[in-house]
């Protein structure tokens, strides 16, 4: 029961650790437009489900171009991947 206990407490950290990462530091002048960006993803062969912006970052549930189910966060300046998770 200790070793579950400690598991959860790490996995947690880690989860808050990643919650205030910063996709980028600009200004929100500088971010793409949400809508150009989401044809650009498109375009790519992403199928967005779901869009948000929490915090610095554009980020995606849906589907990539090989079908597989993703949750993405994009830098929303110049639209790299900061962290991809294959669902």
């Amino acid at each position: 029961m200790r070793n579950i206990t400690m598991i959860l407490v790490v996995a947690l950290a880690g989860s808050l650790a990643y919650a205030k990462k910063s996709c980028t530091d600009q200004p929100k002048e500088k971010w793409m437009n949400q809508d150009e960006f989401k044809k650009r993803l498109e375009t790519e062969g992403y199928k967005i489900r779901k869009f948000k912006q929490p915090g610095t970052c554009y980020e995606i549930y849906g589907t990539d171009k090989d079908g597989q189910n993703v949750e993405i966060y994009f830098n929303p300046v110049d639209g790299s991947i900061v962290k991809k998770e294959i669902e």
